[in-house]
């Protein structure tokens, strides 16, 4: 009795399985990594194709959308891989009573017969098995990552060891599609997504490793407040490693795409350091401006007072030296008795130094026997 109802069996899902197929994939979302093909049993409220999920007929149609691979798996594994997008007709399943080349090489009896045949051995099962799966080529984003410890920086603005933490998101892209199923998906699995937790935690434990290292090599170069701009070196610098997240491409066929750093905080400690560096900083410049300015005022009052030891009096004294000390550099400057010798000022100096002494004459300031000596003085008469 057992026969006859394997026979009836393999008979009734040999006319169900007659039926080609069109696959195509469900929309993907933004971690999915793989997707299981999707026969269409039915459009528009017509067609009925009641056929067995693991069959595919000859002439059955798969549709490629932009930015994936379809993979066909029959009981061995991959069969064949399909990267160009489009329709694509499938050769290399069960004959089919429909497609017109299997109808013309076996004709429609010996179809039926040799498939309802071969199920009876089987108990009304058919000894093939396609899937079609779509893996997904387009960038996977918003992969989130933050530092589990803090991270020692050296930064050489500060000039030591700072503890930083550090968030962001990283995104991936399959780059080798056969190799990412081979080596990252799990075996038998025609749906895997990224946010699945084993599959986060792979990646996210080897990108960490490889984020830190990148960093800190960085660190002779760029300040830690510079970092979230360098997400590009920081990324390269991870994909040439030769470990952890820098070997993905040769091992799941995976590739780091971008980085984007999203903040970077001092630990408790570091940040009472850099406090600290911040207001010692500030204070020695102030004290640097307080002290050049005392200089300057310093060294205008000694201007002043070696003119009016040198026959100006107290009043062209003043205006004099306080002249002066806006034409000079006080820091440069010397007594007024070296200045007034010929060897130690040149012509123009000497020219403009009688220009001012003319304006104080005019003025009433000098008398003419004071200017006189002055002139004398000067010119080295």
């Amino acid at each position: 009795m057992g026969i006859f109802d394997a026979a009836f069996d393999s008979l009734g899902g040999v006319l169900a399985d007659q039926w080609k197929d069109v696959v195509t994939v469900a929309p993907f979302d933004e971690h999915t990594a793989v997707a299981p093909g999707i026969r269409k049993s039915s459009q528009n409220g017509r067609g009925a194709n009641m056929g067995a999920e693991d069959i595919l007929s000859n002439g059955s149609i798969i549709f490629v959308p932009e930015n994936t691979a379809a993979f066909i798996f029959s009981q061995a594994g991959i069969e064949q891989v399909i990267t160009q997008p489009g329709g694509f007709e499938y050769r290399d399943g069960e004959a089919s009573v429909f497609d017109e080349q299997d109808r013309r090489e076996k004709g429609l009896g010996k179809i039926i017969l040799d498939q309802a045949v071969d199920r009876i051995g089987f108990s009304g099962m058919s000894s093939e098995e396609k899937r079609v799966a779509f893996v997904n080529l387009r960038e996977m984003r918003g992969l989130k990552f933050g530092t589990r410890g803090p991270l020692a920086y050296n930064d050489f603005f500060y000039g030591t060891d700072l503890e930083v933490f550090s968030y962001g998101s990283f995104s991936v892209q399959v780059s080798d599609p056969e190799l990412f199923v081979r080596n990252f998906v799990p075996a038998n699995v025609s749906s895997y997504s990224l946010d699945d937790p084993q599959a986060r935690s792979q990646l996210l434990s080897e990108f960490l490793n490889s984020f830190i290292a990148a960093v800190n090599s960085l660190s002779a170069t760029y300040r830690v407040s510079q970092l979230p701009s360098q997400t590009n070196e920081i990324a390269a610098a991870i994909s040439s490693e030769d470990e952890n997240a820098g070997t993905w491409p040769e091992r799941f066929g995976l590739r780091l795409a971008a980085v984007a750093i999203e903040n970077i905080e001092f630990s408790d400690e570091s940040r009472e350091l850099v406090r600290q560096f911040s207001e010692k900083k500030m204070g020695v410049r102030a004290y640097e401006d307080v002290s050049q300015r005392a200089a300057n005022v310093a060294a205008q009052q000694m201007i002043a007072q070696g003119v009016r030891d040198n026959g100006l009096g107290d009043g062209g004294g003043m205006l004099f030296g306080m002249d002066l000390a806006q034409s000079l550099n006080p820091q440069n400057a010397s007594t007024p008795s070296s200045q007034g010798s010929p060897s130690a000022t040149s012509l123009d100096d000497q020219i403009e130094t009688l220009k001012k002494l003319k304006d104080l004459l005019d003025l009433g300031i000098l008398s003419q026997q004071e200017f006189d000596a002055k002139k004398r003085e000067i010119l080295g008469l």
